[in-house]
């Protein structure tokens, strides 16, 4: 440093050298300046004697609190903003407005009836007679002269392959209703469906109670509208999509309209109350989207929402599915999400619903109603197939979304114009301060692979800490209290990203490139390091690209303000502007990735005994932190001390870890934040060959969905016998245990089975009779025949498994599973639901041998009947088992007979 200048000592801020180091000083400059030069080069040549000062060490962490504020008071009040709802009073002055209180009052009413299970009096005949008089109330207020209404109680059988079984139903029950306009001539008719009935216990007010009332509502104002719209509308209540999905595959494989819907709204929920997202579109249909965007009140959506989905990252599933697979009927799906702590439990029921809440998902509702069914493209859907979308909203205030293609142009482009503006920035850098670009490119080389690490560390440690609360049996800590995921996994997230930049700043690097530089540089590298990872995910097909787009270029648009406005090379002021253009971005990923922690910490719940909870909620939080701090956080490097910063987020994060592993980290609480206990009392009675029975027991079949297993119940109820069932599995197809639906079967070698003495006491029989056994004598082999008749509760599952050296080469069931071994493989699993007809099931078996000896076993066939309703009661012992669980365990059970033949 020459002789006037004064020694930068500070931590983690490097001084700019004098000529002996390379730098030339202002007079220096001046001198070898040759005449006639260009101003702005001289300008730009003209290196001050010393670095800007970095900033006193205690504005580091206002810097930080101040993104913390900015989150509390504008992501999270707009995150829960809702409309008013509206009332029945203010009705004459809003004409055509939802009207939230009507519908509310319509929701009371269904939620008093209590549980609505298939095939139980209530679901079958109370919630279809009170539909058909809200129904016929609209007909009453409806504009006779311009509109025609039309109701059809379904009633469907049928059969579909879901997964790894066969589901199959009858006597399934719809209310579909058509509304046309008189003067329309169109053929194509827009679907809106919901269902009406619910889960054991769960009288099921938001799922999806909350939709019917909100479509009831729509219906009445577009059937009282004076604008006539174009396509009819065919609103579709179906009575069994939690069987499932038997309603909506009954509808759209059998009903007289189904043909002619060609698109589609499915509302569903998994929550309660709150505001509905719009989170899986088309497919390959992007003028839905465009609807949306015209007409939508209050988006709420996002691209990642639905690759998340369709990733089976969360355990649920929607109608959707079924008018896709079986239409196809391209559409949109959209789901309450809010509170899903309640979802599926008794919890479930009109106090957790507000009225904002109604207005917000009717205004939604009845605008996508109106705008599509006036809809050109629904002349030719398939005219306008023209790909996937990208959408997502901005803080619910308005709405974007472009085709895939586009997409892909976008996400090329501003990647490689960002790369391409880094180099220029490099070469700026290079050229005001004299030196070579190799220097600054060795730099950027240094740093590129410090961003990686960053990264790394940033996605790692949340990751890492997820383990390890795994290995201590304290996953879910934060169930309760969610505040928790800012010391366990964002602060790690945090502290990685900006570690290795920080350290290696702190050690100052070459005295060639100031401080300055070189904190741009860093920026510079996770620009780079950003849109090689969006051209990747591009080239992929991965539509979530779009969030390293917009990283991207909010970077591009602070470093062509610099560029232009020299504040590039004026000591610290670049970053006044790179913080400016990092608001909007911050506020988008913090609105985003918070949702998904309000949707995603109550599924964990329920996400089973297999995967780590905490590593989803550990992923979602370290790629919302790198995305929106990647280039906010390395700018603690201004301030002084910048590694105290880090040694203050390991202090809080020490602290919020002391916290979750207390009672505090208890992550179960009556009423609010309930323990999933699915279990069921099983009498079980295994029959032999010759039909005598050789075992007969009771029992509790658990399928926990707590990653600790029973470890939350222990000293807490009686669990002595509580044991796996390794045993059973290696001797009995599916372990003996009467699995439910495919969820069940693919988790029951981990289920476990807690016996009792006491037998299970049924409501009523299931009953298998066999028919008759008939040896088929043909032209090229010999088969064997064997007819049964099966009666018994609403829900059944057939378990069947050929013996050694047996095929089953015909059933009654769907051939589709014989005819692909390679994906369904024995034992077969048929789950069978009925609704109002309860009449017994007929079906057969046509089997072949080698040695066509047909006197031996061939064949186990056991039957499970589901006594799911709530009006089936209890017996004592069941009873008390359930009155003895702590106050903040729920139980989805219910009484289940399992009786295995062989034939």
């Amino acid at each position: 440093m020459g002789a006037n200048s004064t020694e930068n000592t500070v931590e983690g801020a490097a001084e700019y050298p004098d000529s002996t180091n390379g730098f030339k000083s202002t007079m220096q400059l001046m001198t070898d300046t040759q005449e006639g030069e260009d101003t702005d080069t001289r300008i730009h040549l003209q290196v001050k004697d010393r670095t800007p000062k970095p900033l006193p060490w205690y504005y580091a962490p206002v810097y930080l609190l101040f993104w913390v504020g900015l989150f509390f008071a504008v992501v999270y009040p707009l995150f829960n903003l809702l409309p008013t709802g509206v009332k029945l009073e203010e009705e004459s002055a809003q004409a055509g407005t939802f009207v939230a209180q009507r519908a509310e009052s319509v929701l009371l009413k269904i939620d008093l009836m209590g549980p609505k299970i298939a095939g139980d009096y209530v679901t079958e005949v109370l919630m279809v007679q009170f539909l058909l008089e809200e129904i016929e109330k609209v007909r009453q207020e409806m504009r006779q002269d311009l509109y025609e209404l039309e109701v059809d109680v379904q009633r469907a059988q049928g059969a579909f392959l879901h997964w790894q079984m066969i589901n199959m139903y009858q006597g399934i029950q719809n209310v579909v209703v058509r509304l046309s306009a008189k003067g329309s001539n169109s053929t194509s008719y827009l679907l809106v469906n919901s269902h009406y009935d619910s889960k054991p216990s769960s009288v099921g007010t938001g799922d999806a109670e909350f939709m019917v009332v909100t479509m009831l509502e729509v219906l009445r104002l577009m059937a009282i509208s004076d604008d006539p719209f174009l396509h009819p509308i065919v609103f579709l209540f179906n009575g069994a999509e939690e069987q499932p999905f038997h309603g909506s595959h009954g509808f759209i494989s059998q009903h007289k309209w189904a043909a002619n819907c060609k698109a589609l709204i499915n509302l569903d929920s998994a929550g309660c109350g709150g505001r509905e997202i719009l989170f899986q579109g088309g497919p390959n249909h992007p003028w839905l989207m465009k609807h949306y965007k015209k007409s939508a009140k209050h988006p709420f959506a996002t691209t990642m929402a639905e690759e998340v989905f369709q990733a089976d990252l969360i355990p649920s599933d929607t109608d959707f599915r079924m008018f896709h697979n079986f239409g196809p009927v391209p559409g949109l799906d959209m789901a309450g999400c809010y509170n899903g702590f309640v979802y599926h439990t008794k919890f479930d029921r009109f106090s957790c619903v507000s009225r904002d809440s109604l207005q917000n998902t009717g205004d939604n509702v009845l605008a996508l109603v109106q705008s599509i069914s006036n809809a050109e493209e629904m002349y030719d859907t398939e005219a306008h197939s023209e790909g996937h979308s990208v959408f997502y909203d901005y803080l619910g205030l308005f709405f974007v979304y472009y085709k895939e293609a586009t997409g892909v142009a976008l996400n090329i482009c501003f990647s490689l114009a960002a790369i391409i503006l880094v180099c220029l920035s490099l070469w700026r850098m290079a050229r005001v301060s004299d030196q070579t670009i190799g220097t600054y490119a060795g730099a950027f080389g240094i740093m590129f692979l410090l961003s990686i690490l960053g990264f790394l560390l940033a996605l790692g440690l949340p990751l890492l800490m997820s383990v390890f609360y795994d290995a201590g049996d304290r996953t879910m800590t934060y169930f309760a209290n969610s505040w928790l995921v800012i010391g366990i996994f964002i602060c790690p997230s945090l502290i990685g990203l900006v570690l290795p930049m920080t350290l290696y700043l702190s050690l100052r690097p070459s005295e060639k490139i100031p401080h300055t530089y070189h904190l741009q540089i860093a920026g510079h590298a996770y620009c780079v390091f950003l849109a090689v990872i969006c051209i990747l995910l591009t080239v992929a097909g991965i539509r979530t690209a779009y969030l390293f787009l917009i990283c991207i270029f909010f970077y591009v648009c602070a470093l062509i303000i610099n560029l232009l406005s020299r504040l590039h090379d004026r000591g610290y002021l670049w970053s006044l502007v790179l913080g400016a253009c990092q608001i909007l971005p911050y506020l988008y990923f913090t609105y985003l990735f918070h949702g998904f922690l309000v949707i995603t910490i109550p599924m964990t719940s329920r996400k089973g005994m297999e995967t780590n909870p905490d590593m989803l909620i550990s992923l979602l939080c370290a790629l919302g932190t790198i995305l929106s701090m990647i280039f906010v956080a390395p700018l603690i490097n201004l301030f002084r001390r910048p590694k105290s910063m880090i040694g203050g987020l390991a202090l809080v994060m020490f602290i919020f870890c002391m916290i979750s592993v207390s009672e505090v980290g208890f992550p179960y609480r009556a009423k609010t934040n309930v323990m999933r206990l699915h279990f069921l009392e099983v009498h079980r009675k295994f029959y032999a060959y010759d039909g005598s029975l050789s075992l007969e027991d009771s029992g509790y079949y658990f399928d926990l969905q707590d990653r600790r297993l029973e470890e939350p119940l222990r000293d807490r109820i009686n669990l002595t016998g509580f044991t796996r069932l390794d045993e059973e599995c290696k001797k009995e197809m599916k372990c003996g245990m009467p699995c439910f639906n495919h969820r069940w079967c693919a988790a029951v070698e981990d289920a476990r089975w807690l016996p009792r003495d006491e037998p299970v006491e049924l409501p009523s029989p299931t009953v298998l009779e066999l028919l008759n056994k008939t040896v088929l004598v043909g032209e090229f082999d010999t088969r064997v025949r064997y007819d049964f008749k099966v009666s018994g509760p609403p829900r059944m599952s057939f378990f069947v498994q050929p013996l050694a050296g047996v095929k089953i080469l015909k059933w009654s069931f769907l051939m589709g599973m014989l005819d692909n071994p390679a994906i369904y493989k024995p034992p077969y699993h048929i789950f069978f639901g009925y609704g109002s007809d309860d009449s017994p099931v007929e079906f057969f078996f046509e089997l072949r041998k080698d040695d066509a000896n047909f006197e031996v076993p061939l064949l186990e066939l056991a039957i499970a009947g589901h006594y799911m309703s709530h009006l089936n009661k209890r017996d004592a012992a069941s009873q008390k088992f359930m009155d003895d669980l702590p106050d903040f365990a729920h139980p989805m059970e219910w009484p289940t007979s399992y009786e295995r033949y062989i034939f």
